[in-house]
């Protein structure tokens, strides 16, 4: 018997049904549901400091469980003393089985540890159906140890759907327990 993370199981057994009600699907497979989640952290002061990238990468593989790749400047800007092909910043994409169980830490766990938390505003919609919010620290995660951490950086997080519309991907990502402010 394999294991199937909590949401993908929720997905399937509730969240199709509570959609296909709600929007009036002919089919489940016309049902929208996440694709990818891609998380990516830009570090500003690693033109200074090489070495924050490397924390920043392996920083990143352990609250994604899956090995993060170091992203490099396309271009030459000489206001910010940067140089083609210089470290800027980490990145992950999540799919599959990563994905939900990194959407159960995100939701059960990290978002409730922010300070302040009031709930995520959803003005982060593209008008396709994908959704985009920042992290002001990456300590909310608790496999960052707040100890041994030198820098405090925060991370854009995209969650990316099949969904048509920004009301179909703000109910389905409610229906997984999605922390939305209210306001």
């Amino acid at each position: 018997m394999s294991y199937t993370p909590r949401l993908q199981k929720l997905y399937k057994d509730e969240v199709i049904k509570q959609l296909t009600d709600q929007f009036e699907y002919k089919t489940p497979m016309q049902v929208p549901k996440i694709m990818k989640v891609c998380l990516n952290q830009g570090l500003g002061k690693a033109v200074a400091d090489k070495k924050m990238v490397d924390i920043a990468v392996e920083e990143m593989s352990q609250i994604a469980g899956q090995r993060a790749v170091p992203t490099y400047s396309t271009k030459d800007i000489s206001n910010f003393k940067l140089r083609k092909g210089m470290p800027i910043g980490a990145r992950v994409t999540l799919r599959r089985e990563q994905m939900y169980e990194f959407l159960d830490r995100l939701i059960a766990v990290s978002l409730p540890r922010t300070r302040d938390f009031q709930g995520i505003r959803p003005k982060g919609f593209d008008g396709r159906g994908n959704f985009t919010f920042g992290i002001k620290e990456q300590i909310i995660f608790p496999e960052i140890d707040i100890d041994k951490t030198k820098y405090i950086n925060g991370m854009d997080i995209t969650i990316v759907t099949s969904a048509n519309t920004d009301e179909e991907a703000k109910a389905l990502l409610s229906a997984f327990g999605f922390p939305f402010s209210k306001n």
